[in-house]
């Protein structure tokens, strides 16, 4: 009864998804998580606030931050690093005492029949495998901390991609509503024109046509507008038909030194969770070699034979001659080689990457510059000129016809360039890592939830 005192009682807790639906539909930037979250990360950086102000429509900043609030992947990770938690701080315990009893009856006819054995071993981890046990686990939890902060800088990454790609079809949207404004104005002037002779039914015509085209195209922006939206309120954890005011941004997010051309092993979230995964494996491989060790175990003994008591102390250790745990140790090894080696091809694959990034930046900086400073220019000359021509009745309509469409192309050639250009920084700036060191960085516990919170903070 004694080793029945501290065991635990099982309590149910079942699943309210209907609590939990109404929770998600009530979620709002405005939320008081999301505000402390900010006033959290600003303190952690004081040279450098975190501004949120959602009354004033959510920036690319703010939807970050909502993000990693609320985001779904990283509610997972950061309740994955409170199950290590919880292994880390029951790891190390000595084994329970083990009770042994041993009733036996003389089948001989004697006065006293009976013989009766108790005993109680004790184990004394002399091989030293708690300690390497805790050692592993603690280590495992580190991992499990990296693992959220690498988590948290790649929502970022996605939540700047998908908002770039929202605001870009924001803009060409509006552009594309310019451009229909403009050809619908111009279809009553030249069908005039047609009217009083002076240009051809033809050529007027295709004004209506032009415009029939950017409307089917104008459908098509909207919907990849809501589809981009729906992505963003997906990332930031958000249910479809929460109120959002979002603000388009489409420019280079950060610019990084072309000198900053490795990742550094301080910063990068994912080389720091592999170094942090062999210090893992280093402890495993200790534990291991501790285990092949044996572990002593005592304890007293209480004997009745033929009515007569005898007690002492009896004890036993098992000899590392045969197994000596081989196998767990050459196991060990052999994931320890493994995590080496994932650690060292990570650090190759981000070099090469980081330095295509670079390149692939350079280059459109380059194209953006000569699009908006040569060729939109022209093209915009040239739309002018036709138009003169068009209001002084000699001809021109299918210039400048050519010419809008001309500009309209130009304009969304600028903004794709534009686009590709700000993912490019964008993911030199993934690349490079964020500015705190990752063990800063991570919120290591679920914002969302004061409960998970307490569960989960070391």
């Amino acid at each position: 009864m004694v080793g029945l005192v501290g065991c635990q009682s099982y309590e149910p807790k079942p699943l309210d998804a209907a609590a939990h639906r109404d929770a998600w539909h009530a979620r709002t930037p405005a939320d008081e998580s999301v505000s402390a979250f900010a006033e959290r990360l600003s303190e952690t950086t004081p040279d450098k606030p975190v501004p949120y102000d959602p009354s004033d429509g959510i920036s690319l900043a703010e939807g970050e931050l909502i993000a990693l609030v609320y985001n779904s992947d990283l509610r997972m990770a950061r309740l994955r690093a409170g199950v290590a938690l919880t292994t880390a701080d029951n790891a190390g315990f000595w084994d329970d005492p083990k009770l042994s009893v041993d009733l036996l009856r003389i089948t001989e006819s004697v006065s006293d029949p009976w013989f009766v054995n108790v005993g109680l071993g004790i184990t004394l981890p002399i091989s030293g495998r708690l300690e390497a046990e805790k050692a592993r686990a603690d280590a495992a939890y580190q991992a499990q901390l990296y693992m959220i902060a690498e988590a948290e800088w790649h929502t970022r990454y996605q939540v700047r991609l998908v908002w770039l790609e929202w605001s870009a079809a924001q803009v060409m949207l509006e552009q594309q509503e310019q451009l229909i404004g403009m050809i619908g104005s111009l279809v009553d002037a030249t069908n005039k024109l047609a009217d009083a002779g002076e240009l051809q039914r033809t050529e007027a015509g295709l004004f209506a046509i032009e415009r029939v085209q950017r409307r089917y195209e104008l459908r098509r922006l909207h919907g990849k507008v809501e589809e981009s939206e729906q992505q963003l309120r997906s990332l930031m954890g958000l249910s479809p038909k929460a109120h959002l005011q979002l603000i388009p941004q489409v420019m280079a997010v950060g610019v990084v030194d072309d000198k900053a051309n490795t990742p550094s092993a301080d910063n990068n979230p994912s080389l720091v969770r592999l170094s942090q995964e062999y210090e893992v494996a280093e402890q495993a491989l200790l534990r291991e070699i501790r285990k092949q060790y044996p572990d002593l175990t005592i304890g007293p003994v209480v004997e009745s034979d033929e009515g007569q008591s005898r007690i002492g102390l009896g004890g036993g250790i098992p000899l590392p001659i045969l197994n000596a745990n081989k196998q767990g140790i050459a196991e060990a090894k052999a994931e320890r080689e493994l995590a080496r080696a994932a650690y060292e091809t990570q650090y190759e694959r981000l070099v090469g990457t980081l330095a295509q990034a670079q390149a692939k930046a350079k280059s459109l900086t380059e194209e953006r510059q000569i699009v908006a400073d040569e060729m939109a220019p022209l093209v915009d000359e040239q739309v002018e000129r036709a138009r003169k021509l068009l209001e002084l009745g000699e001809g021109g309509g299918l210039v400048l016809l050519e010419s809008l469409v001309r500009a309209h192309k130009t304009k969304r050639h600028l903004m794709d360039v534009r686009l590709d250009e700000a993912k490019a920084y964008a993911e030199l700036l993934f690349l490079s890592g964020p500015e705190l060191a990752p063990k800063q960085y991570t919120t290591q516990q679920d914002p969302s939830s004061a409960e998970q919170a307490e569960e989960v903070s070391p």
